[in-house]
């Protein structure tokens, strides 16, 4: 036997998953059959309880591991190769990067690369681009957060475990200050303010990909599988009744957060079809994601900044990403500037 007891938790790069299979990756020299024996004695834990093998587990829990017996006897699966990136997308991930120390990387992400994999997708996403990011290390680094696919800006990437784990507890304790550059249809009002919905997973028409529907504050005790979300929204500057330029704070971390809130309150972030309707075209003073003209037609949701304490230096660090090409081209059209408006127009009033 090696070693004595430990915990672990599970990582935010680490999505809904299986005991088992979590337990494999993170100790391959243990079998199956030892695994669910574990389990059974309730040797195995999650959050204090005892689980099965099956068990599913999410980032955020925490796993109580027994003594387990030692690497060398049993040697270990034969690894895989990883897929090496083209030369082209190694290129292009880290012509990407921000910043970069020993602690941690930061990126802008592109608009239509997703953080992480799935189903047909191959290696072309963040976490499978991660060995153009080695850099000086012998290991990638691994992602600390999310955005969604069709959302660009600042992404971090932890490059040791101690640091992912102290970046992942800061995301968890609301510890980071995230601000969102958004074009959304119409003008909100007033001009200042903060949507409270509850959001709980809804299919996509015709049994599409993952939809939120929004839920009215007074009902989400009342309804099983919502929680509630919450977002602080700003106004920077507007475009008659038309579009407007929208500072967004994610308080809570919900999926699809902002552009469901976005819709519900009838301003749906330009360009999303899923939540703003694709084939609709904006009259102005409301509903309808698609502005028309030489508008694009992607979204228009962008991860501007993030400012969190350095989990090494102690020193506060304050990233902050360009607009990607198609916003970029829209601001312009509107003539909507950076240098005129706060970094944080929310800091004075709180």
């Amino acid at each position: 036997m090696s070693g004595g007891v430990q915990t672990r938790q599970v990582g935010v790069d680490e999505p809904d998953q299986r005991l088992d299979r979590w337990f494999r990756r993170h100790f391959p020299h243990v079998g199956q059959g030892r695994i669910e024996k574990m389990c059974r004695k309730g040797e195995i834990r999650v959050d204090g309880g005892r689980v099965k093998a099956s068990t599913r587990i999410t980032p955020g829990q925490t796993v109580r591991i027994p003594p387990l017996p030692s690497a060398e006897s049993r040697p270990p699966p034969p690894r895989l190769p990883r897929d090496t990136p083209s030369m082209t997308d190694a290129d292009m991930i880290r012509s990407a990067v921000i910043w970069r120390d020993d602690h941690f990387l930061a990126l802008n992400k592109p608009p239509g690369l997703p953080s992480q994999g799935g189903s047909g997708q191959g290696n072309r996403h963040v976490a499978g681009l991660a060995d153009a990011l080695c850099f000086d290390r012998d290991e990638p680094p691994r992602l600390v957060h999310r955005l969604d696919k069709d959302t660009s800006g600042v992404l971090l990437m932890a490059r040791t475990g101690r640091v992912a784990s102290a970046l992942a507890r800061a995301f968890q304790a609301r510890q980071t200050r995230k601000i969102y550059w958004a074009a959304a249809a119409g003008v909100p009002s007033p001009a200042m303010g903060t949507i409270r919905y509850g959001l709980i997973k809804s299919g996509a028409p015709g049994g599409g990909s993952e939809k939120m529907r929004c839920v009215l504050p007074s009902e989400v005790n009342a309804t099983p599988g919502a929680k509630r979300a919450t977002t602080d929204y700003a106004v920077l500057s507007s475009l008659a009744k038309r579009a407007s330029w929208l500072a967004l704070v994610p308080v809570t971390g919900r999926t699809h957060q902002l552009r469901a809130h976005m819709a519900e309150l009838g301003h749906p972030i330009v360009g999303d079809g899923k939540y703003g309707g694709s084939g609709q075209d904006n009259a102005g003073d409301g509903w309808g994601a698609q502005l028309g003209g030489e508008i694009s037609r992607k979204l228009h949701l962008h991860a501007r900044s993030l400012r969190f304490v350095h989990p090494v230096t102690g020193a506060v660090v304050s990233l902050t990403a360009p607009l990607p090409d198609h916003m970029a081209r829209t601001w312009d059209a509107f003539d909507w500037r950076a240098s005129d408006v706060p970094a944080d127009p929310f800091e004075d009033i709180e």
